[in-house]
Formats: structure tokens, C-alpha cells, sequence
């Protein structure tokens, strides 16, 4: 470990980084110091049980001042990193068949998941879950985010993850909307091909572009999607001035955090 008991001054830097195991090597600790590093993600591979993740994030928070920011992806359904003695969270297009039922009921559903998540995540000391999914669906079934997705329609997604926000804002914890500008009408898993999305930017505004302009303002962060929309811009939203500044920080008027998909 690293000599000093005091946590080293240095600003936080822009890249997210993770570790390997159940608790932080020497080489992680020396790793963890770099001025370019400001926040660690966190895994199931990570995780044992609760006792053993408050000490490791605690050892990830003594390193440094400011602390480094810890995250998790925590959204329940198939994408939970963190599962024994966690309340297992359903997928968020649970929400949506509720909400089609009894969308009061839906709502209160989405809010109360929302703040359980955000207050056993905050509890060991994560700073904040990569959520919600403000993906549309694509209604006919052949979308690679699947039941991540609240539902198909663009107004139910806003309103669900609206609520589920406000439950994460209860708890104490900041939102982070993804995958911009949507990645539920592709097939392909954009960490290991290139998704193609076809659709004109007129067909995204009335849809997929919806929720991130509706709560940009409830927005800390947004993760962009690496998809290619060959019909709009030449290159994938991560690495476009277009999608960053013209549509996400002009148009929609985001003034938050923006994070890059893995």
C-alpha cells in the first residue's frame, strides 16, 4: 500500500478505470493516484458481500482528496452487479407493463425502485449506478437492450424514468440517463461490433431523443452509445462534435457530466 496515511491532493481526473478483485492490490493503490484517473467502476467480481465492499471502496476514498468517484452498473434485471443481500431489482420493462395496467401504479413502482437502488448502492459507499436506461424499444422485438428498456414508446419511458429518477433524487443520488442518442432499435452489442441505426434524425427526434430533452435538466450525466447513424453524421455519437455539442449541449440543453459507453 502507499506510505502515506494521508489521502494525496490531486484533482480529479476524466478517466473511469476498475480493478480486478475483492480488495485493492499495491499496484492498484499506485495505479489509483494517477492525476488522469478520476472515478472507479465496480463489478460482480468485486463484490463478495456488503461488509466486503464498504472496505473496499473505503481503501478506493483514502487514496485520495477529493475522493475518487465510485459507480456501478445497478438496474436491475440482467444488468445487477451487486446481488446478494441486495434486493434483487426487476428489469425496467416490468415497469412499463405495470404502467399499461395502472400507470399511477407504474409510476409508484418506478420511483420506489428507483430509491431502493440508489439507497443500498449509497449504503457501501458507490457513489452512483449508470441509471436509467432512457432507451426506446423498438416495438418489434429486435432490439439488443431488450427489457433495459422501460417500453417502446417515447412518452412512457420519459414518465417512467422521470419517476424512477425522482426515487434516486430522494435517496440521494445523482442520474445518469444512457445510452444517447438511443440504442433501442439496433440487434448488435456495441462492446464487441458496430451497430448501424439507419433512421434520419428527424425519426430520433420524435422518439429516441425525447426523454433527454424532457430531463436534461434532472440529468448529472449521459453515457453515449457507440452507434453509427450513417444517415445523420459520419461518425459513432462517443467521438462526435456533432452529437456532443450541437445536439446534446446545444439542443437539448445538457449541462452535465457526459460519460462514454465501454
Amino acid at each position: 500500500m502507499l506510505s502515506t496515511n494521508l489521502p494525496l491532493n490531486i484533482p480529479l481526473g476524466p478517466i473511469m478505470v476498475d480493478v480486478q478483485g475483492l480488495q485493492l492490490t499495491d499496484e492498484e493503490c499506485e495505479f489509483l493516484t494517477r492525476p488522469a484517473i478520476g472515478a472507479v467502476i465496480l463489478f460482480a467480481r468485486n463484490y463478495e458481500n456488503r461488509g466486503q465492499l464498504k472496505t473496499l471502496t473505503g481503501q478506493i476514498k483514502a487514496l485520495r482528496n477529493p475522493a475518487l468517484l465510485i459507480a456501478v452498473d445497478q438496474e436491475g434485471g440482467a444488468v445487477q452487479r451487486l446481488k446478494t443481500e441486495f434486493h434483487i431489482l426487476p428489469a425496467a420493462a416490468e415497469f412499463g407493463k405495470i404502467y399499461d395496467a395502472d400507470r399511477s401504479r407504474g409510476l409508484l413502482a418506478a420511483e420506489s425502485a428507483g430509491f431502493m437502488m440508489a439507497t443500498e448502492v449509497l449504503q457501501v459507499g458507490i457513489d452512483f449506478s449508470f441509471a436509467p436506461v432512457l432507451d426506446c424499444r423498438n416495438s418489434n422485438g429486435e432490439s439488443f437492450i431488450g427489457n433495459r428498456a422501460f417500453h417502446t414508446d417515447a412518452k412512457k419511458v420519459t414518465e417512467l424514468a422521470n419517476s424512477y429518477i425522482s426515487g434516486m433524487h430522494r435517496a440521494g443520488m445523482a442520474a445518469i440517463g444512457k445510452h444517447f442518442p438511443g440504442h433501442g432499435f439496433v440487434t448488435a452489442d456495441s462492446h464487441i461490433a458496430q451497430p448501424v441505426d439507419n433512421r434520419t434524425l428527424t425519426e430520433l427526434d420524435n422518439r429516441d431523443l425525447t426523454p433527454y430533452q424532457r430531463l436534461s435538466k434532472k440529468l448529472a450525466g449521459v453515457m453515449t452509445a457507440h452507434i453509427l447513424f450513417p444517415n445523420i453524421h459520419a461518425k459513432i455519437p462517443t467521438y462526435s462534435q456533432f452529437w456532443l455539442d450541437e445536439i446534446l449541449r446545444r439542443r437539448l440543453k445538457f449541462t452535465g457530466i457526459i460519460f462514454s459507453d465501454d
